[in-house]
């Protein structure tokens, strides 16, 4: 599994930013709950060497194994179904061996590696409707898995990295064409649906949180309270910040107007302590590693290599998109980390491992074939 690389293909470029980025959410959550930096650390820390192992294995040996990856992968999203423990009404964490995840995170890596291959294997005749049918079928379930969780966010952000996988795998413009003229009518009758208070095919708290996005001014101290106070966090920033971890009282956090600052909310502890250069920053770093995986992929040897290295980027810069986007009251509240900057283990190691998973195949670019 293991080969022999030169190391000046090592794109140490992509490590640095992501360290960069994860240092700055460590800090952050250090400000907002300090009781946390160290875990977060330590996390860091593992991720770090998941993923420094997983740049120096073979990809393509690992993928090769791809429906056992498929199966594990629905044995966990199964398990939580039966067995996860609920919080904040939401049953998405599993407990094994004395350790707490959270399986939904980790499913958007392992679809990545299957439908690496699953494309791969058939990219001479993936437009085909078997293929097709195949492809959407192997999705559903996972995502319908997620979905029950109920996880609005993730399912949103699974289904995107599935289009931008088949996309990238060779889908017809013709078959692109027919599906956005079937997807665009369908998302507005969707959105007419859930804003409609009788409806039950969201939770309320969900449906509260869409319908509060397209009237703010109604739903500012109740639903959007968390959002309008995050944006105030920000622009009370203003250039330079008010100061790491300070203890002013005119500060957003320290008067605990913002729930769940560690996590979904951390881009508000950071643009106001840090301002807009520490808010552009971490904008920038998502765009640099979102670039870096970009570049990786056009010169990855096979497909599979392709659509891992797009997947993951894609993945994060949607993701942070989604995030800073709740965080300064241009989207709804989703409830997603910002990926490296927000607190929980799962969602930083799994970022880490396809980061890792994205260098190798960096490393092999030099065996590709034209």
């Amino acid at each position: 599994m293991l080969k022999n690389y030169r190391l000046r293909d090592y794109n140490f470029k992509l490590v640095i930013y992501v360290i960069a980025l994860a240092i700055i959410g460590i800090m952050a959550i250090g400000s907002a709950d300090e009781s946390l930096q160290t875990r977060q650390l330590y996390g860091f820390l593992t991720a770090l060497f998941l993923m420094v192992v997983i740049s120096l294995f073979d990809y393509s040996l690992i993928i090769y194994f791809y429906w056992v990856i498929y199966v594990v992968n629905i044995i966990l999203l199964l398990m939580v179904l039966f067995f996860g423990e609920t919080v904040n009404n939401a049953q998405r964490w599993l407990i094994l061996f004395d350790i707490q995840f959270q399986p939904s995170e980790t499913a958007k890596i392992l679809l990545i590696l299957f439908f690496a291959q699953f494309i791969m294997k058939c990219k001479d005749r993936f437009n085909s409707l078997q293929n097709l049918f195949l492809s959407i079928a192997f999705f559903a379930l996972p995502f319908y898995l997620i979905f029950r969780q109920p996880d609005l966010s993730t399912s949103i952000i699974v289904a995107l990295i599935f289009c931008v996988m088949v996309y990238i795998g060779g889908l017809n413009w013709k078959i692109i064409a027919g599906i956005f003229a079937l997807v665009i009518p369908a998302a507005l009758i969707f959105l007419a649906i859930v804003t409609n208070p009788e409806t039950e095919l969201l939770k309320d708290y969900q449906q509260n949180r869409i319908v509060a996005f397209f009237d703010k001014e109604a739903y500012s101290l109740r639903e959007g309270y968390q959002q309008e106070n995050s944006v105030m966090a920000i622009g009370s920033g203003q250039l330079y910040g008010k100061g790491y971890n300070n203890n002013l009282l005119s500060s957003v956090k320290n008067a605990n107007y913002i729930a769940e600052q560690q996590t979904d909310f951390i881009y508000a502890i950071i643009g106001e302590e840090f301002g807009f250069i520490g808010a552009a920053a971490v904008i920038l770093l998502l765009m640099l590693i979102t670039i870096e995986c970009l570049l990786i992929a056009r010169r990855a040897k096979d497909i599979a290599g392709t659509i891992i290295a797009t997947a993951v980027g894609s993945m994060i810069g949607i993701q942070g998109f989604i995030n800073i986007g709740v965080a300064t009251y241009i989207l709804p509240n989703t409830g997603l980390p910002l990926p490296f900057v927000s607190y929980g283990l799962t969602s930083l190691v799994s970022a880490f491992i396809g980061i890792g998973f994205v260098l190798n195949i960096g490393l092999q670019r030099e065996q590709r074939t034209t």
